[in-house]
């Protein structure tokens, strides 16, 4: 089994391919973090303050960091491949990496690629609209394929930590998302629920209407059009506009991921690899400005179909993202999740900058915050987004 590191800083294979594998290597030595590299990613355009001659504007597209394996399973959909020059560097690093803890970063299910190449793996909205960047997790299509993405990088040699392996919300996936109606958080968790057939099919299983959910939503919906009506996103509010079987239709769909990790998680055991779930609770809440709002996050992981106590149970580690100004905020976000993960060990995932942290003793105190709340590992979100002098705040910060 591998080293788990003591913290971990998320890089892009365009870092390396930047300023260079050994320089970024170093880079991360001298902060004391090992690096978790991405090996899949979606479609994002980033600015990149240290990035050697190169431009400073990277676009990211969707697709893997590696070519994959002649054992892909046939019934199983290719990924798209990401650029030559990335694949090389990654497959560099992997080999190259010597004593310097190495993870693959691996987004799953957020992957508008994949979703126009295959539509029918897609959410589908209670309108009958798919939502392409978001790959349903109850399709087994779906879930062939991100067992094989997990398969093949765990046989790189590295630790998985899925992000996006669960459902996704409506108000972040796509490219300059436009929505000139305002609509509440909890309308936009009711545009988040995916109504595909298989997730009908599960429910129907169950003794769910699912339909009769999705056509109450679309009243609903279609009146919040009218009057821009707003409704708190909170189980008991949707209860209240869509009655009590949705509840138990969200449970459904907990239930879908949960499978799904289990799956995943067996296939990187198999190759002697772990795997950390990264829970994007974290960002839903707070992306923007780090200014998090309601109920301690733990309690919002609902809107992407995550039950973190039951995930818990079939992983090697827990994620989340500490997207958080205040560390007051910050560590009762991260002690709502220690209560519910049990000793599963958890990891909070900290922005050394804007928005979140304003200067060296601002971080010292998240991670003081995160620690506080039980976090077993604190690490860092992005080596090549964030300048130097910014991330010269790690080392001082983990001291």
């Amino acid at each position: 089994m591998s080293v788990t590191p003591s913290s971990a800083l998320y890089a892009f294979p365009s870092d390396l391919v930047d300023e260079g594998v050994s320089a970024v290597v170093e880079r991360a030595r001298e902060l004391g973090t090992g690096v978790a590299l991405a090996m899949a990613y979606h479609q994002a355009r980033d600015l990149v303050p240290h990035a050697g001659a190169k431009p400073r504007i990277r676009y990211r597209r969707d697709g893997v960091f590696f070519r994959p394996s002649a054992s892909w399973p046939l019934d199983a959909p290719l990924p798209r491949l990401q650029a030559d020059a990335e694949l090389a560097a990654a497959a560099q690093l992997i080999a190259e990496r010597g004593d310097i803890p190495l993870e693959a970063w691996t987004v799953f299910l957020h992957n508008t690629g994949m979703g126009e190449d295959h539509p029918e793996m897609a959410s589908l909205t209670c309108f009958g609209d798919r939502i392409l960047s978001n790959l349903c997790p109850t399709n087994p299509v779906v879930a062939r394929y991100a067992e094989a993405l997990a398969g093949d990088v765990a046989d790189l040699g590295l630790d998985v930590i899925a992000e996006a392996l669960s459902g996704q919300t409506f108000g972040h996936g796509h490219h300059h998302e436009r929505a000139f109606t305002p609509l509440g958080s909890g309308e936009q968790a009711m545009l988040g629920i995916c109504f595909c057939p298989h997730c009908l099919a599960a429910a129907s299983a169950l003794g769910i209407d699912g339909e009769a959910i999705a056509a109450t939503a679309r009243d609903h919906l279609q009146r919040a059009f009218a009057t821009e009506a707003g409704t708190p996103a909170t189980r008991d509010a949707l209860a209240e506009r869509l009655g009590g079987d949705v509840l138990e239709y969200l449970r459904v769909q907990e239930r879908a991921v949960t499978l799904l990790t289990r799956r995943v998680a067996a296939r990187v055991r198999a190759a002697g690899r772990r795997l950390s779930f990264m829970d994007l609770t974290g960002a839903v809440l707070g992306y923007d400005d780090g200014l998090p709002t309601g109920a301690p996050a733990a309690e919002h992981a609902w809107r992407i179909g995550v039950d973190p106590e039951s995930i818990a149970r079939e992983v090697d580690s827990y994620t989340i993202l500490g997207y958080v100004r205040e560390p007051e905020r910050l560590r009762d976000d991260v002690a709502s999740y220690r209560a519910a993960l049990g000793t599963t060990p958890l990891r909070v995932i900290l922005r050394p900058g804007f928005p979140d942290a304003d200067d060296a003793a601002h971080l010292r105190a998240h991670v003081a915050a995160a620690r506080d709340g039980g976090a077993d590992q604190v690490d860092f979100y992005n080596y090549g987004m964030y300048g130097q002098a910014v991330l010269d705040r790690i080392p001082e910060a983990l001291r």
